[in-house]
């Protein structure tokens, strides 16, 4: 399984919470997925629309920069999210070997407080 920091889970599987006006970069640490030897060559992020949403989330620049690739790690930045929606994310891998996979966590928006 994937290394999910700062992630939650539920019954539904991996998430995280988001604040609306937040610009964040999330990581998923695939080192315990891969087999030895094996690294990530590729890899790209979709993210689920809504209908009607007035603030999506997506990517501050676009895909192909804010994806990034480093060993096992795959970062991707995020902003915007409408208030009280949940969005799925799909992160999706190509191994040096060869090998594909694809990885989904939610990102639910909520107003986050110390």
């Amino acid at each position: 399984m994937a290394n999910l920091t700062g992630f939650k889970r539920d019954n539904e599987g991996a998430f995280i919470e988001k604040a609306p006006t937040a610009n964040i970069k999330y990581a998923v640490d695939f080192t315990d997925y891969l087999n030895s030897g094996d690294a990530i060559s590729s890899a790209s992020v979709s993210i689920e629309s809504i209908a009607g949403d007035t603030s999506p989330l997506a990517f501050p620049t676009n895909s192909a920069t804010d994806v990034l690739v480093a060993g096992a790690v795959v970062s991707v930045r995020l902003r915007n999210g409408s208030l009280n929606n949940i969005y799925n994310v799909d992160v999706t891998i190509v191994t040096s070997n060869g090998d594909t996979d694809k990885r989904r966590f939610r990102i639910i928006i909520t107003e986050k407080h110390l």
